[in-house]
């Protein structure tokens, strides 16, 4: 048997494989939306919501004050972020002629 024909074999056989895997996945992941979308009465938006809050992507909120701590919280890191980037986007903006040139 050539080294030719090893290989030939050996792509066959991980192809068929991958294509059976996937396969199986691709059948569990289609009775899992499937068995969740009948437990909602075919809800797709209360299944995403759910798949949100047991994530931990939404929070339910019960009091205002829960809502504008979380609220205050978003606020607080997106102006961390834009403190922290602005300064580069300034540095790059004010290069000299010749430099931006070069690029």
């Amino acid at each position: 048997m050539s080294n030719k024909e090893t290989t030939t074999k050996g792509m066959t056989v991980f192809k068929f494989a991958s294509i059976f895997l996937g396969s199986l996945i691709s059948i569990w992941s289609s009775a899992a939306i499937l068995s969740g979308l009948a437990q909602v009465n075919w809800q797709v938006s209360e299944l995403l919501r759910q798949y949100l809050i047991a994530a931990g992507l939404m929070q339910e909120f019960h009091t205002l004050s829960d809502f504008y701590t979380h609220i205050k919280g978003v606020e607080y890191i997106i102006a961390v972020m834009f403190l922290g980037a602005f300064p580069a986007f300034y540095a790059y903006l004010n290069k000299p002629a010749k430099e931006m040139a070069a690029e």
